[in-house]
């Protein structure tokens, strides 16, 4: 048989050729005719053997040999970490160290760091009051009387050393949605972080950059009105705030998973009743300690005072005062004094408070404000007019002096 090829011997024997494969491996069979063009060395190998695998005139390296990137281990963790490819290594290591090897040794070598060493991170813990990871997930769907859903979000606030959390279901990602959470949080808390760290999500970052994001700048002024700094995370590195995006998961899986509801309200009931009944009480896998008793006795000393007003997130717009004295503002009436009828006024109001502000003649230097008493009458308002004054106006670009006092919403119950 010898000098003949695998298929020939099959075919004169009648057997498969993978017989005949197996019987020339069991023995020193024949040297196997080569089926490469004449002086080639390589010959064919059985199918399914190494020697049949491996791709021609590359010789593997033996068992337990040294790769000649070794001493330059180091420094390809380094550019691998920059994210430079193969070649680029190889290209730094030849021009920059003096490397005398090839290219597919760097490439064998980065492919093996690759997929035997992650690159090391360490875990991040933070002194207390010191830091509040924040993020989104999705909510549980809230389910209307005829059936249909609506999708919601939820904010967790997780502040880092103890893992004292908050979380509050929005309907949209907004600037003033994630304002007005992080208020609460603030305040559910008794006090403020020192440093706020969410992702580069659009109600926070304009534009993401790691050295100098360009930050929402009404999200800017909320932090300096509680002293606060806003650090958002690397785009694309959920790690950077893991314990927020664990936090997250969290909420989702043990507190809303199959669940729904009618209404925001019934679901940010049934988050603050689980915060305080099952989030809080629960031994942390990684402090070992019971939440609320480490928020308590160690976080909550060390966090920022509370401002003596909430911030004025506020929205704007002008209004003529209708004939019978109101004003319509976020689908409420407002009553104002009897000498505005027809008049334009410019109202800004917030969840909170509305404002009205009264337009100043160009040769005026002052002006008068009014404000609300708390009695009602017929379920309005009665309007208490005083005339202090202003001194100069303040710098606005539409000239307007502010009001004296401010009406509650709650307050108006004529729709």
């Amino acid at each position: 048989m010898q000098g003949r090829s695998q298929r020939r011997i099959a075919r004169e024997l009648g057997i498969s050729r993978g017989a005949v494969a197996r019987q020339l491996l069991a023995g020193s069979g024949p040297t196997l005719q080569s089926d490469g063009p004449e002086g080639s060395n390589r010959a064919k190998a059985p199918p399914g053997s190494e020697a049949a695998e491996a791709p021609p005139n590359r010789a593997k390296a033996p068992p337990g040999s040294r790769s000649l990137c070794d001493p330059f281990r180091g420094l390809v963790l380094a550019k691998l970490e920059q994210g430079l490819a193969a070649q680029r290594i190889f290209q730094d290591l030849v021009a920059e160290h003096g490397f005398t090897g090839k290219y597919h040794s760097v490439r064998r070598f980065v492919a093996k760091l690759s997929q035997n060493t992650p690159l090391p991170f360490r875990r991040m813990e933070v002194a207390p009051g010191q830091e509040a990871q924040i993020d989104f997930g999705t909510g549980a769907p809230i389910v209307a009387a005829d059936g249909s859903r609506r999708r919601t979000h939820v904010l967790r606030v997780v502040l880092s050393h103890s893992r004292k959390a908050y979380s509050e279901v929005v309907y949209r990602q907004t600037t003033d949605d994630l304002i007005h959470c992080l208020e609460n949080a603030f305040w559910h808390f008794g006090g403020v972080p020192k440093t706020l760290v969410p992702d580069n999500l659009k109600a926070a970052v304009l534009k993401a950059d790691w050295y100098d994001p360009d930050l929402n700048p009404k999200l800017r002024s909320f932090c300096e009105h509680y002293g606060a700094a806003l650090l958002p995370t690397k785009p694309r590195m959920p790690r950077h705030k893991g314990k927020v995006e664990r936090g997250v998961a969290y909420v989702q899986e043990n507190a809303l998973k199959g669940l729904t509801f009618s209404s925001l309200r019934e679901q940010n009931d049934h988050l603050l009743h689980w915060e305080t009944t099952v989030a809080d009480t629960r031994i942390h896998g990684t402090t070992q300690q019971q939440v609320l008793k480490h928020f308590r006795e160690v976080e909550r000393p060390t966090l920022g005072a509370l401002p003596r007003e909430r911030f004025p997130c506020f929205q704007e717009g002008q209004r003529i005062v209708s004939r019978d004295g109101h004003i319509a503002v976020a689908k409420s009436y407002y009553s104002v004094p009897p000498e505005y009828l027809g008049r334009t006024l410019w109202v800004r109001w917030d969840s909170h408070l509305v404002r009205v502000l009264t337009k100043l003649p160009p040769a005026e230097a002052g002006g008068f404000g009014f404000g609300l008493k708390s009695s009602t009458h017929d379920g309005g308002v009665t309007w208490n007019r005083s005339s202090p004054s202003l001194g100069s106006a303040p710098s606005c670009p539409r000239m307007y002096a502010a009001i004296a006092s401010s009406v509650t919403l709650p307050l108006v119950a004529t729709k």
